[in-house]
């Protein structure tokens, strides 16, 4: 006898997507968490883009050390709402200040279009902004999920990010010349808003589906983390494996600047109008959420679950190292946009994946401050370091291809912190969490 239509659905499901039946509505929901935070966000980032271009290509170094000392005196702030309030609400309270600020950005630009200093002051709030909320989104992921299931769904559900960063670009594209830049940002902040309430909800489906006695139970989720403030900065000094994930995210960010000034160069050199930059840079945000996309569905799970996480964190970095070497022989824009898309669409498919799940075998402080500080502080630090190296270097050597062979080295090195990574993680996983 033939199985229900519903039956033969949920099992299509669990094999081509490795879902268990229970699981359905927390990966659904993990979806439209991160679809609507990406979309919201992805809708700001060639807004973000065209502003630093607006300050002059030449003083990006001042907006990335800008970006750095902002994130320090927000950093107190973060450490201080995640001590005083349960978990369950880190996500609301942080997220409300940021709808608050977009909104209040977006009456300034409706007002104030061609501010030069407003455009400044834009590019490094959303810098801060983005890598708080995407950790903050993972942070969730981390806590309600055990590592088993991290292996299995982080990257389906990380599909939702990518669903979002697709979908954004595009409603810029489309949207940016009848709405401006002032409207965008408040239809960004009603689509993060949106988000927060989705988390919310995760917190809610675990409570319904305990983990094992003594792993992040709901009634430790309703109490506060306690602590200080800066106990993230101090946690990460004090444990080998934070400080390795740590020198992960640094050697990532200074890849990815390496890269980005490279962009912001090639683009203001060849597309004067703001609005053809805008467009520009959501056209390479969509191929590269459309490659992500496929991957996270088809190939990430089944390579984190066969091959473990050491190999989502390795791949990306080596395939990167031989595409600096490429752009030193070869610096076009053409090539670039390979590069560039590769990287990210990587970066998004892989590598993101693999580096939360590092935080599943963390204790829950650690998954919600020493994960933010590394992924904020630590992050724009290396940006601004990187920055000004690039410049350095620019201005010197005046040959964009020492810049490449450097990044080169600083890709395979990047290479060898994830073997390392990997190797931590399944110990530490084997033992049932911190050893």
């Amino acid at each position: 006898m033939p199985s229900p239509p519903a039956q033969g659905i949920s099992a299509w499901l669990a094999r081509v997507f490795n879902v268990r039946d229970h699981e359905a509505p927390v990966v659904g929901a993990g979806l439209a968490m991160f679809f609507l935070l990406f979309a919201g966000y992805f809708m700001l980032r060639p807004i973000r883009e065209t502003m630093g271009v607006a300050g002059g290509v030449d003083n990006l170094q001042w907006l990335f050390t800008g970006t750095f000392v902002a994130t320090l005196a927000v950093l107190p702030l973060y450490g201080w709402i995640a001590s005083k309030v349960s978990r369950r609400r880190i996500v609301p309270w942080v997220f409300g200040m940021v709808v608050a600020s977009l909104l209040g950005y977006g009456a300034a630009m409706l007002a104030q279009p061609e501010d030069v200093w407003l455009a400044r002051t834009f590019y490094i709030w959303v810098s801060v902004i983005n890598l708080l909320m995407i950790s903050l989104a993972w942070s969730v992921l981390a806590d309600v999920m055990e590592s088993h299931e991290a292996k299995r769904l982080f990257a389906l559900i990380a599909t939702g990010a990518s669903l979002g960063g697709l979908v954004g670009p595009l409603m810029t594209t489309l949207m940016v010349k009848p709405l401006g830049h002032g409207g965008l940002m408040l239809l960004s902040a009603l689509l993060i808003g949106a988000s927060a309430a989705t988390a919310t909800w995760l917190h809610r489906w675990r409570d319904r589906h305990p983990l094992p006695a003594g792993i992040s139970s709901a009634e430790h989720r309703r109490q506060p983390l306690g602590g200080n403030p800066f106990a993230g900065a101090t946690a990460v000094f004090r444990s080998p494996y934070l400080a390795g994930i740590a020198l992960f995210v640094l050697l990532l960010a200074t890849v990815t600047t390496f890269l980005y000034f490279e962009q912001a160069k090639l683009v203001a050199e060849r597309f004067a109008d703001k609005e053809e930059q805008t467009q520009v840079f959501g056209l390479i945000d969509t191929v590269v959420q459309t490659l992500a996309i496929l991957s996270q569905l088809f190939i990430t799970g089944r390579v984190a679950q066969k091959l473990g996480v050491g190999v989502l964190l390795v791949a990306v970095p080596v395939v990167v190292a031989a595409g600096f070497l490429w752009l030193a022989l070869a610096p076009v824009f053409a090539v670039f946009v390979v590069v560039m898309v590769v990287r990210r669409a990587g970066e998004y498919a892989f590598v993101r994946p693999g580096r939360e799940m590092l935080y599943t075998v963390v204790p829950a402080e650690q998954k919600y401050k020493a994960k933010n500080f590394i992924d904020t502080v630590v992050y724009r630090g290396g940006d601004a370091l990187s920055g000004w190296l690039k410049r350095a270097l620019d201005v010197l050597a005046d040959h964009p291809a020492a810049a490449m062979f450097i990044g080169a080295g600083v890709a395979m090195a990047w290479a060898i912190t994830g073997v390392a990574l990997g190797r931590r993680q399944k110990q530490r996983e084997a033992a049932g969490g911190t050893p």
